[in-house]
């Protein structure tokens, strides 16, 4: 049977970057602590960790040993849980990531809520607009946008989001209102990360390039420049609908707008599906469907 000792105590001091801190988290001292890594770094004759009087830090073969041990520690935390997730009230740790704004406006108040319901939940919520892998950094579930690319990983429908195109009376009023996509072109247009914008016509998807004097890979910069009649911009409703609806935007081409977009729970093909995780999922679900960014 596989050696764990010293895995827990390596993985703390990893994320810790101190003996000493770690020895408090785990309730031991830190002289055990030194010692369990010390054995674990003979046991595999390699140094997984820096050690100065400052300062700890991990080596490269030790962060490559660290993602394989958090994992390990992770499943066996899930494995320990097993049974009380199968009864009605789910407790251990469930480990999310979500797109930064929509998780801000969206997500974090649902899971809030879910926290609430069952209280005994030991939640991580990580925003990032990076497409991170679930796998190796030990996700049991991630919020996606759009179209989904990754083949690899399970995914569940729960909403969907509409582009909106949109501008401030006065900018157009400067500069005249697109009629046609074609007109784009005489447009000061806001740019995110991609040089292009999405649309219809005619039964038919069209990537449309833009140009203008800002790029940024924002949604709320640019809805802020927007506000503040730099030029036009295309953005998903959780940035500029509740703007539209109140008159600061102008909603343009909405006769070419493209197809809604949908947002996913997506977990990987190859993890089994906790039931505190299948639970979540059947909650972002009864509470997304169908629903706008102004019902929240």
């Amino acid at each position: 049977m596989y050696n764990w000792e010293g895995i827990a105590e390596f993985v703390t001091v990893a994320e810790t970057e101190s003996f000493t801190i770690a020895a408090k988290k785990l309730g031991i001292s830190t002289a055990h602590v030194s010692r369990q890594v010390s054995a674990l770094e003979s046991r595999l004759a390699t140094k997984l960790l820096h050690r100065t009087t400052r300062k700890v830090s991990i080596t490269e073969i030790g962060a490559v040993y660290y993602q394989r041990c958090r994992q390990l520690l992770y499943d066996l935390e899930d494995a320990e849980h097993a049974v009380s997730d199968l009864q009605s009230k789910p407790t251990g740790r469930l480990k999310i990531t979500a797109p930064i704004t929509y998780g801000e406006f969206i997500i974090a108040p649902l899971i809030n809520n879910f926290i609430t319901r069952y209280p005994e939940l030991d939640v991580e919520l990580h925003l990032s607009n990076q497409k991170l892998d679930l796998v190796a950094e030990g996700y049991d579930l991630g919020i996606r946008q759009g179209q989904l690319q990754d083949s690899s990983m399970m995914a569940k429908r729960l909403g969907s989001r509409t582009l909106y195109v949109c501008a401030t009376s006065t900018y157009l009023a400067e500069f005249g209102i697109p009629k046609k996509l074609a007109d784009l072109n005489q447009h000061n247009c806001l740019q995110g990360s991609l040089g292009h914008w999405r649309f219809q016509e005619k039964s038919k998807m069209r990537n449309i390039h833009i140009s203008g004097n800002l790029r940024c890979n924002s949604g709320r910069a640019l809805a802020d420049a927007a506000l503040k009649g730099l030029g036009i911009v295309q953005l998903p409703g959780e940035y500029v609908l509740n703007h539209i609806r109140s008159g600061k935007l102008v909603s343009l081409l909405e006769e070419f707008c493209a197809p809604d977009e949908g947002i996913w729970a997506i977990y990987p093909h190859n993890k089994h599906l906790l039931p505190k995780v299948r639970m979540l999922i059947d909650y972002l679900d009864e509470e997304l469907s169908g629903k706008t960014i102004l019902e929240y």
